[in-house]
């Protein structure tokens, strides 16, 4: 069977009508590929590593301190949107979606595109980074590809939407392009409306750091068309049982949550929780590489290639394969840092055929999302989220509260001047993690309770944890989605602001995240 983000171009078969047009089209766009073929990189730029870090020989020779040293750019940034008001998320206008969610150099990679009308498309590839600041890398450009409108899927089971569109572009991953998340950049030739196809590209090779993306999280959220996100059941726009399915056949619409986020047009929710960690991972020259969820899902050796596991942001829907990846991950020695909240919370299955997955139960114990009702009829079996993460989503679930210092004396607070009581304003929301499993050597390092508004307290307690791995290594929990709002304010971010509002860059959450970091890279 076909990996979920690899799917052979047989795994679904079109129409024979649709067969012919995507054989001709192939064709034309391979043509295309030939004649436009990939930027060449620009003027070289150092970019900045922290002083920690400069006399690391090693990490200064890195490949992604190689990479971004070279060229940045702001142009990645889309600029000009529009949604439709029917709809709310979607822009029907210029969307698309790639063929992998995460894929190697030398694969082929398919962009899908579909306009409101027939027109010209330019499509500019970029990869995301820190690259002296500007956030991005143009990698290639492919202009003036014919696109013309595809047909709205039908609603399949369990609202099913999975799209069977004529690839616009179709390319070989360059050898020379680094692991990253990467971004095509659709403009379309009437208005010059824009919006993204996001994709990552991985590698097996040995690293310090595994940055995993929570596109798993991303996909469910997504209400494209309209409506069609996992918690969609018809009737229902906010539903947790198992009625609907999602696919990664479809475009991303805009993200539905929190704020209001135009780059999140096409890129999931990578540019509201996860980009400010990535950037300020690459500005501090760390040895990382990027995977999806659905690597950790397929490959029992994603979560121990390197000596940190990272997972970041919102990062909610598991299968049990990830946590048995990640799980025995940490028994042979790798560390893990869920620098997330609501993590490891719903369990999803698989469909490889239509790359979907649908939920089909709960990573806690009953009563652990207490107030979610219909999750009832979900399975709630071991093994438990917390049991991997040290804590897990308990009700209310969701909530904001400060990061408070509950043990000053720890490691990770070294060099920051936090004692017994010190807080770090709003960086805990807005969901969390409580109920702390009892794991021989776990400490709470920072707990508090939570709230619904300034003030207003929803009996909720959040805790951050730390355990000790069988080999010297350690499994942290950052308890918050919101912990790289600490981290960086790349290009493009802004800082969320709901129960409670994140104060941003923070120099105690620098040196706490990279107290871990260099420890899972240089065990004591």
């Amino acid at each position: 069977m076909n990996s979920p983000d690899n799917p052979s171009p047989t795994s679904q078969p079109p129409s024979p009508a649709n067969q012919k047009a995507k054989a001709s089209n192939r064709r034309s766009l391979l043509a295309a590929a030939t004649a436009c073929g990939l930027t060449s990189p620009a003027r070289a730029v150092s970019a900045s590593t922290g002083p920690s870090h400069q006399e690391d020989s090693k990490r200064l020779e890195n490949p992604i301190v190689r990479e971004n040293r070279q060229s940045g750019t702001l142009d990645w940034k889309i600029d000009k949107i529009q949604i439709e008001p029917t709809s709310k998320y979607r822009s029907p206008w210029i969307e698309g979606y790639a063929s992998h969610a995460s894929i190697r150099a030398g694969e082929t990679l398919q962009i899908m595109i579909s306009t409101s009308a027939p027109t010209k498309v330019q499509v500019d590839l970029f990869r995301l980074g820190y690259y002296a600041g500007l956030g991005g890398r143009r990698v290639g450009t492919y202009r003036d590809l014919p696109c013309k409108p595809q047909p709205l899927p039908s609603v399949g089971e369990n609202r099913l939407m999975f799209c069977d569109w004529a690839p616009a572009l179709e390319f070989a991953i360059p050898e020379s392009w680094t692991s990253g998340v990467y971004l095509a950049k659709l403009t379309e030739g009437i208005e010059g409306l824009q919006s993204y196809v996001i994709f990552i590209v991985r590698d097996e090779r040995r690293s310090d750091l595994t940055f995993q993306c929570s596109d798993h999280t991303w996909q469910a959220y997504n209400r494209w068309p309209s409506q069609y996100s996992l918690y969609d059941d018809g009737d229902n726009v906010w539903h947790w049982g198992n009625a609907s399915r999602v696919s990664f056949s479809r475009p991303y619409g805009k993200y539905c949550q929190i704020l209001d986020a135009p780059l999140s047009l096409g890129s999931g929710e990578f540019f509201l929780w996860e980009f400010p960690f990535a950037f300020w991972l690459e500005e501090q020259g760390y040895d990382v590489q990027y995977v999806s969820n659905t690597d950790t899902h397929r490959d029992p050796e994603t979560a121990q290639r390197s000596r940190g596991f990272l997972s970041v942001g919102h990062d909610e829907y598991w299968t049990i394969e990830m946590f048995r990846h990640v799980q025995a991950a940490v028994e042979s020695g790798t560390s893990v840092g869920f620098f997330s909240g609501n993590a490891v919370c719903g369990r999803v299955e698989w469909d490889e055929p239509t790359r979907s997955f649908r939920r089909t139960g709960v990573f806690g114990p009953p009563g652990g999302t207490r107030e979610f009702h219909q999750m009832s009829d979900l399975k709630h079996e071991r093994p438990y989220a917390n049991e991997l993460i040290g804590a897990h989503s308990t009700g209310p679930v969701t909530g904001g509260a400060d990061w408070v210092c509950s043990a000053p004396q720890h490691w990770i607070y070294a060099g920051t001047g936090m004692q017994l009581g010190d807080r770090i304003p709003g960086l805990i929301g807005w969901e969390y993690h409580g109920d702390p499993a009892p794991i021989p050597g776990l400490e709470i390092v920072a707990t508090g309770p939570t709230q619904s508004a300034p003030g207003v307290l929803n009996g909720g307690t959040y805790t951050a944890t730390m355990y000790p791995g069988p080999k010297g290594n350690f499994v942290f929990n950052a308890s918050t989605c919101w912990w790289a709002d600490g981290l960086s304010a790349p290009p493009g971010y802004q800082s969320p602001s709901v129960y409670t509002s994140p104060k941003g860059v923070d120099h105690r959450v620098q040196k706490i995240t990279r107290n871990i970091l260099d420890r899972m890279i240089r065990p004591t």
